[in-house]
């Protein structure tokens, strides 16, 4: 049976598990190509030297007294069959355990669930322009967004604010989306060392631009968060 691998870990994070001090584990590879992506080493052309299952479990059971969250996000660890039985190895270890999915692997998702504590959902932005990120349809992310909304997983949709990939239009559309969503989070796009070289110097929205998409949102979802 194959086991997981990663391409690293990150040894206490105190934001990406809301309110718990997490370990991150990042798997390799991704069935997206967000232009934006910041991660595109390990998405495009994951290299060795991986971290292997074992390893890994035995860094987190050792250091356990230093967080009780873990945290897998990627790439995109839905892509890796294995990721069900790895989760379940983290809950019998006691771990409160969290995924982050692009979401367009449900079916990979849906046999996670029992072991998850927490989902963040990208909602990337409107299906319409999923094309531009390497998609061929948003139809397999709201099988995924009605799995999580009518589940019992505490979840939460969000989106990096990026220009031209979200716009005003697309956040009405995303509300559309989501409508009735519990909690919603748009996290700043911070420009760097990006898969695609226009989005390096890209600038990014103003606080102003993030509160007022804010603002829309609250008529579609319970509780929208701004990370910026």
């Amino acid at each position: 049976m194959k086991s997981m691998k990663f391409s690293g870990i990150q040894k206490t994070s105190l934001i990406d598990y809301p309110e718990k001090i997490a370990f991150v584990l990042f798997t390799p590879g991704c069935n997206l190509r967000c232009p934006y992506c910041y991660n595109w080493r390990i998405v495009v052309n994951p290299k060795p030297p991986f971290l292997n299952e074992e390893t890994a479990l035995q860094i987190l059971d050792e250091r356990k007294k230093y967080a009780d969250a873990v945290v897998v996000t990627g790439g995109e660890p839905t892509i890796h069959k294995e990721l069900p039985r790895f989760l379940k190895k983290l809950k019998e270890r006691g771990f409160a355990v969290k995924l982050d999915t692009n979401g367009l692997n449900p079916t990979v998702l849906e046999q996670c669930l029992p072991y998850l504590d927490y989902v963040a959902l990208d909602v990337k932005t409107s299906l319409e322009k999923y094309h531009l990120l390497g998609a061929v349809d948003g139809a397999a992310l709201l099988k995924t967004i009605e799995m999580l909304r009518s589940g019992k997983v505490e979840y939460e949709f969000r989106t990096t604010v990026v220009p031209k990939i979200v716009e005003e239009a697309d956040i009405i559309r995303m509300g559309e989306t989501v409508k009735g969503a519990k909690n919603y989070a748009l996290q700043q796009f911070i420009p760097g060392d990006t898969l695609n070289e226009e989005y390096m110097n890209l600038k990014p929205y103003s606080p102003d631009v993030i509160a007022g998409f804010a603002e829309t949102l609250r008529k579609y979802a319970e509780k929208v968060i701004v990370r910026v």
